[in-house]
C-alpha cells in the first residue's frame, strides 16, 4: 500500500460522483478554483452563481486546521472574497514549520447552519481492518478525535450495516437524525472501499432539515490500486505537501523512473539546502538521511532520492547531472556537501553506475569548484574497487576535493565525516586494476570451516529459543522457494551462500507459471549447478518439504493470487517490507524506546551502530558469554565473464561485427549509433531502417 494524499477538490469531485446512499446530500459540489493567473471575468461567465450566494474561501494544498488558522473567509461576497484573496493569494504562509506560498484556492457556496448541527466523521485504515470514527461535535474545535470519537473497527472483508452504525457510533448523536446519519456514513465507507481510500475524513459533516452538507474534506488513496481505479480515477494528481514545490528536476527523475526498469527517484526538500545526497538503495536512502538528521543536518538536508536496480551508466548519469545542475543554482556561505553513498550492492554494476556519476561530475567540474562542493563517497558491490578508484581518480583530475571509502568503513561514517563530527582518515592508495579480488589470499578457490569452532554458542542459542517465545528464522540450513524468474537475484543469493561456506545452496527451487517444469542454470562458485523451475507450486512444495521461505517476486497483479497459494502450505513463513506508521506507538523512536526500556543496546544513530557492536561484544567476551574464534577468510566468487570483459580485464574475438551493426558491446549499435540513443531520440521505423540501409541518419 502506498497512501498518498489528494487535493479536498479532487476528494469531493469523485465522492459527489460515486457515493451511494438514501441521504440527501446536498451542495452537489458547485466550486470554483482561483490561482494567481485566474481570469476574474472568464471565471464569473463559468460559474455565475458566484454573484448571487454567500461564499466560502479556502486554500487546497493538504493543511490541516485551516480555520484555526485563519485561513478560510466565511459568508463573503465576491468583493469579500476578493478582498480576503488580495493580502494570501500568492503570498507566503507559514504552517507550523513549513513556509511556502498560496496559490490555489477553492470557493463554495456558504451553507448557514448551527453549530449543534456539526459533526465529525472519518475512515482510516490498519493492519487489522479499517476503523470509523464519529463525533457529535464537529467543527474547527473538534480537538482530539482518537481520544473523544466514538470508534468501530470493520475488519478486512466485514461490510459495515446501519445498525452496527447506530449501536457503535451514533451513541451521543441527536435522535431526529440518527437515520440520515447511519444512511450517509454506511455509503461513505462502500464508497471508501471502492475506490480504494485509505484515509477519509470530513469536519464538518453538517446535517440539517434539508440535508447532508459535506463541508471540509482530507483524504488519502491507496496509490498502487492505479489499475483497478483508473475508469473511476481518471488522472488522479498527488499535490507536494504544503511548503513543498512541484520541480520540473521531479517530473523528469520521475519519467525516467517510468521508461526504466531501474528505480530512480527524487524529491526535493530545500534546494537552497547545504547538504545533497546520491544514494543507491531504497534502505540506504532512509539511513542516510536519518543519521543527517540525527548529526543536526536537518535543516540543510536538500533532497531524498535513490537510484536502485543496476540502472545503466546513461541513466545514472542523467540521474547525477540532474542532482549537480540542481546543487550549483546556489552558493552556500559554507561551501556544499554531496554524500555518494550506499550499502554493499547485490547485482548493481558499481563500476558501470560510478562511471555515470564520473561523466555528470566532469560536465560541472567548474560548477562544483565555483560553489565549493566537497564529495564523500562510500560504496561497496560487484566491481566496486573499479568504481572507487575511478571516482578517485575524477577527484584528482578535476581538483574536486573527493574522500572515497569502501567496505572497510561504516556505511553511514561519511556522513559524520562531512558534517565535522569526526575525522576524515588518510585514503590508502587505490589499486590501478581489479583483478586482485579474484583469488583469495591462500591462492585456494574454496576455504574448509569449521562451524563448531565458529559458532559455539549455537547450541546454547537453540536450547534458549526452545525454551522462549522467538525462534531463530534463518539459518545455515534454510531452504527457499523464489517464485518469479529472478535469475540475477537467484545467482546472488548462491555467490552469499558460497561466500559463507554453506555446503549446499539456499534455493532449493524456482516456481514460474509461465513455462513448463525444466531445470535452469547457475554458478556454485565456479562449478555450473542446476535448480528445477516448476509450473506449479503444488510440485514445487511435494518435492522439497524442506523448504521453509518463500521469496515472492510477483507483479501487483499476481502477487495476491501466488501468495494465497502459498499460504496453503504450513512450512512456509511470511514477512513484508514497507510499513506506516497510524499512531505514536508506530513510529520507529517509540520502538526504539521500547527497546532500549527493555534492556536492548540502541544507538541514538546509525552513525553509532558500529561503535555499540563493538563495545557489547568486547564485553561479552570479558564475561566469558562468547570466545573468539579464529577469522576465517571466506572462499573468493569468481568475476563473470561480462564483468570481467567490461573492466578490460580479458579478451575475446567478436562474435558478430559489419559496418552496419555491431554486437560486441554492452548494446547494440546500428551504423555507429548505440540503440539507447535510437529510443532515446525517437527515430521511429523509418529513422532505423536509415541506418541499416544507408548508414546514416
Amino acid at each position: 500500500m502506498s497512501a498518498k494524499a489528494i487535493s479536498e477538490q479532487t476528494g469531493k469531485e469523485l465522492l459527489y460522483k460515486y457515493i451511494c446512499t438514501t441521504s440527501a446530500i446536498q451542495n452537489r459540489f458547485k466550486y470554483a478554483r482561483v490561482t494567481p493567473d485566474t481570469d476574474w471575468a472568464r471565471l464569473l461567465q463559468d460559474h455565475p452563481w458566484l454573484l448571487s450566494q454567500s461564499l466560502v474561501v479556502k486554500p487546497d494544498q493538504l493543511i490541516k486546521r485551516r480555520g484555526k488558522l485563519g485561513l478560510v473567509g466565511v459568508n463573503l461576497t465576491l468583493d469579500g472574497v476578493k478582498s480576503w484573496l488580495k493580502p494570501r493569494l500568492g503570498h507566503e504562509a507559514t504552517v507550523g514549520k513549513a513556509k511556502g506560498f498560496l496559490k490555489n484556492f477553492l470557493i463554495e457556496p456558504f451553507v448557514p447552519h448551527s453549530q449543534a448541527e456539526e459533526f465529525y466523521v472519518c475512515i482510516y485504515a490498519t493492519r487489522e481492518g479499517d476503523y470509523v470514527l464519529f463525533h457529535h461535535e464537529g467543527g474547527v474545535d473538534v480537538g482530539d478525535v482518537d481520544a473523544k470519537a466514538q470508534k468501530l473497527l470493520v475488519g478486512v472483508d466485514e461490510k459495515l450495516n446501519t445498525e452496527d452504525i447506530k449501536r457503535h457510533l451514533l451513541v451521543h448523536a441527536p435522535e431526529d437524525k440518527k437515520e440520515i446519519l447511519a444512511s450517509f456514513i454506511s455509503g461513505l465507507f462502500n464508497f471508501y472501499e471502492d475506490l480504494y481510500f485509505t484515509y477519509l475524513e470530513i469536519n464538518p459533516l453538517v446535517v440539517t432539515k434539508d440535508g447532508v452538507y459535506i463541508l471540509d474534506l482530507a483524504a488519502k488513496v491507496d496509490a498502487t490500486a492505479d489499475y483497478i481505479c483508473k475508469v473511476k480515477w481518471g488522472d488522479i494528481e498527488f499535490p507536494p505537501p504544503f511548503g513543498r514545490e512541484a520541480y520540473p528536476e521531479e517530473a523528469y527523475i520521475a519519467d525516467l523512473d517510468a521508461k526504466s526498469g531501474a528505480s530512480l527517484k527524487l524529491t526535493l526538500l530545500n534546494p537552497k539546502g547545504r547538504i545533497w545526497t546520491m544514494v543507491a538503495g531504497g534502505g540506504a536512502s532512509v539511513v542516510y538521511s536519518d543519521t543527517i538528521c540525527d548529526l543536526g543536518g536537518v535543516n540543510e538536508l536538500a533532497n531524498y532520492g535513490e537510484y536502485s536496480g543496476a540502472p545503466s551508466e546513461q541513466q545514472t548519469y542523467d540521474y547525477a547531472k540532474t542532482i549537480l545542475s540542481l546543487m550549483t543554482r546556489e552558493k552556500h556561505p559554507d561551501g556544499k556537501i554531496l554524500i555518494i553513498g550506499g550499502s554493499i550492492a547485490n547485482f548493481t554494476n558499481v563500476a558501470a553506475t560510478f562511471k555515470g556519476i564520473v561523466r555528470a561530475i566532469r560536465d560541472y567540474q567548474g560548477p562544483l569548484k565555483e560553489h565549493e562542493v566537497t564529495i564523500f563517497v562510500r560504496r561497496g558491490g560487484p566491481n566496486y574497487q573499479e568504481g572507487l578508484r575511478v571516482m578517485g581518480e575524477v577527484g584528482k583530475t578535476t581538483g574536486i576535493p573527493i574522500h572515497v571509502f569502501g567496505t572497510e568503513t561504516h556505511m553511514t561514517a561519511i556522513v559524520g565525516m562531512a558534517l565535522g563530527h569526526r575525522p576524515i582518515p588518510n585514503q590508502p592508495p587505490t589499486a590501478a586494476h581489479t583483478a586482485n579480488f579474484l583469488l583469495n589470499a591462500s591462492g585456494s578457490t574454496s576455504t574448509s570451516v569449521d562451524f563448531s569452532q565458529v559458532s559455539i554458542e549455537e547450541q546454547r542459542c537453540k536450547e534458549r529459543s526452545q525454551e522462549g517465545k522467538s525462534a531463530t528464522l534463518f539459518s545455515r540450513h534454510t531452504k527457499a522457494i523464489v517464485w518469479g524468474m529472478q535469475t540475477r537475484a537467484v545467482q546472488g543469493m548462491l555467490d552469499f551462500d558460497y561466500v559463507c561456506s554453506r555446503d549446499e545452496p539456499s534455493v532449493a527451487a524456482m516456481v514460474y507459471p509461465f513455462t513448463g517444469d525444466h531445470k535452469q542454470k547457475f554458478y556454485w562458485g565456479h562449478k555450473e549447478i542446476l535448480i528445477p523451475v516448476f509450473k506449479n507450486m503444488a510440485d514445487a512444495m511435494k518435492k522439497h518439504p524442506e523448504v521453509d521461505v518463500l521469496i515472492n517476486f510477483a507483479s501487483l497483479r499476481s502477487a495476491y493470487d501466488s501468495t494465497m497459494e502459498t499460504m496453503s502450505y504450513a512450512q512456509v513463513q511470511f514477512g513484508h517490507a514497507g510499513a506506516c506508521a497510524n499512531q505514536a506507538s508506530e513510529t520507529a523512536v517509540a520502538k526504539n524506546q521500547a527497546l532500549k526500556e527493555a534492556g536492548v543496546f540502541v544507538p541514538r544513530s546509525f552513525d553509532e551502530l558500529g561503535e555499540i557492536i563493538q563495545s557489547v561484544y568486547e564485553d561479552l567476551v570479558a564475561k566469558g558469554a562468547i570466545v573468539p574464534a579464529q577469522e576465517v577468510p571466506p572462499p573468493t566468487v569468481p568475476m563473470d565473464y561480462s564483468w570481467a570483459r567490461e573492466l578490460g580485464l580479458i579478451r575475446k574475438p567478436a562474435s558478430f561485427m559489419t559496418s552496419i551493426c555491431d554486437e560486441r558491446g554492452q548494446e547494440l549499435i546500428y551504423a555507429g549509433m548505440p540503440i539507447t540513443e535510437v529510443f532515446k531520440e525517437e527515430m521511429g521505423i523509418g529513422g532505423v531502417l536509415g541506418l541499416l540501409w544507408f548508414q546514416r541518419r
